[in-house]
């Protein structure tokens, strides 16, 4: 499979266009924020166990708004390494009020 964007700079508006649904977005942002408190929770209570919960719960949330509300492929399939990047970083958009939910 040939790499259609040569940079994340490249395919980050890729990314964008891929969450126009707001719902979609919300449950991304439910998701990744679930997968850092349940990560915390994990690290702080010695139950590592729980880690194992965390692509379950982020991809989960995630999945659920490209197939119920955005009716389209997670790019994650095609690009899981900017995929991933690009949750963050709209994530860290939306909680300092550059990216409207």
């Amino acid at each position: 499979m040939e790499q259609k964007y040569k940079s994340f700079a490249e395919f980050y508006p890729f990314y964008l266009s891929q969450h126009s649904d707001p719902v979609c977005r919300g449950l991304h942002y439910l998701g990744s924020i679930l997968v850092l408190l349940l990560l915390l929770f994990s690290l702080l209570s010695g139950q590592f166990v729980w880690l194992l919960a965390l692509p379950v719960v982020g991809y989960g949330f995630a999945w659920i708004g490209h197939f119920g509300f955005e009716h389209n492929k997670p790019a994650t399939f095609q690009y899981p390494v900017y995929s991933l990047m690009a949750d963050w970083v709209m994530l860290a958009q939306f909680v300092s009020g550059k990216r409207r939910f």
